[in-house]
């Protein structure tokens, strides 16, 4: 059943012209109201909607320049800037490998996509915003260099959609799921937990088990997984910092995840954020939004994938976190030992 919308677009921007620093997810959740359906109600006013297919898109940001990326869940923002190249799309899902662009995409999740140019202060900000069926933001592109407003203008002459509209139906949001395990199968899970040779193939024996990763995790026990202290997510990313090591942080949604592979230089807490602030990456993390965190080790044939992973009181995944390990930056051994270092969560203790 699609969402019903009580205001007319034309409410929607009144009210958001009196309100314009708000951030769009914030304001929309004040109206009861998707994100989607904020900036859907500003077509022909700055926004301009575009097919929302995923090679129709990444053709759009391949031809941008150097541009800011940007992922998000509830609970984290994932900011890299570079460049989009390397574009590679199969049945079920996408990526973008290009040096800091670094992205794997759903498009099942890719159903309303928009060019977005809003008046800001020191000039016009361009974006190419991507929603799910509920409405809520997949994935945004913005533009950083002046040089390429002409690409932009052709883009959005050849992907405009020929009969635009200002309104938009969502459907209600997917409940993310609760962890679900079966203590019943715990040897099993331990059995082929041993005989994994390659952290993909981590969900697919998740899907043959009928379990989810929290689920499992709740279950398999040492010295596949430790529960963390949720201290030990602010505590990882300060020695990451003073240890100059290398890390991939991922960070996604249904229909995308972007991924930070290098160090983490400046941080900065901030009330409930814990901010990263280098150039080219930005995270901000919502430190009370974590209820769990996972220290968990997968077998490959390279040694163990080591993560640090965070979940919030649904279930659901903030973020996760491994060592790099390749090239001139295999760092893992130290990842390794620092991930050993943080501290367990009390319920586990010996």
């Amino acid at each position: 059943m699609a969402a019903l919308l009580t205001l007319s677009p034309e409410e929607i921007r009144a009210r958001r012209a009196d309100t314009p620093k708000t951030r769009d997810r914030d304001f929309a959740a004040t109206l009861g109201i998707s994100e989607a359906q904020l900036v859907a109600a500003h077509v022909g006013h700055g926004v301009t909607p575009v097919l929302a297919d995923l090679d129709a898109t990444m053709s759009i940001a391949m031809d941008l320049g150097e541009v800011m990326a940007l992922t998000r869940n509830e609970s984290c923002v994932h900011e890299k800037v570079g460049v989009y190249g390397n574009y590679r799309n199969g049945p079920h899902a996408g990526m973008i490998f290009n040096g800091d662009i670094d992205l794997r995409m759903f498009p099942k999740h890719w159903q309303h996509a928009f060019m977005v140019e809003r008046a800001v202060e020191g000039g016009l900000r361009r974006s190419l915003q991507i929603f799910d069926a509920a409405g809520d933001a997949v994935h945004k592109i913005f533009l950083r260099d002046e040089a390429y407003v002409d690409a932009w203008e052709q883009a959005k002459r050849r992907n405009a959609l020929p009969d635009p509209v200002d309104h938009l139906e969502v459907t209600p949001r997917t409940p993310t799921p609760a962890p679900k395990g079966d203590p019943a199968k715990a040897e099993i899970i331990r059995e082929e937990w041993t005989n994994l040779t390659d952290t993909h193939q981590f969900m697919g024996l998740m899907s043959r088990l009928k379990m989810n990763r929290l689920g499992a995790y709740h279950i398999a026990g040492e010295p596949f997984v430790q529960q963390l202290d949720v201290g030990a997510v602010a505590q990882m990313f300060a020695a990451t910092q003073a240890q100059g090591l290398a890390i991939m942080v991922f960070v996604g949604n249904m229909g995308c995840i972007q991924i930070h592979s290098g160090p983490i230089h400046t941080l900065k807490p901030m009330g409930p954020w814990l901010n990263v602030l280098d150039p080219g990456f930005n995270l901000h993390l919502r430190m009370d939004h974590i209820a769990e965190v996972w220290a968990v080790d997968k077998p490959t044939r390279d040694g163990p994938a080591i993560s640090v992973e965070a979940f919030d009181a649904d279930g659901g995944v903030i973020f996760q976190a491994f060592g790099v390990g390749r090239g001139e930056m295999a760092c893992r051994p130290q990842w390794n030992d620092l991930v050993a270092t943080l501290p367990r969560h009390a319920l586990v203790e010996a």
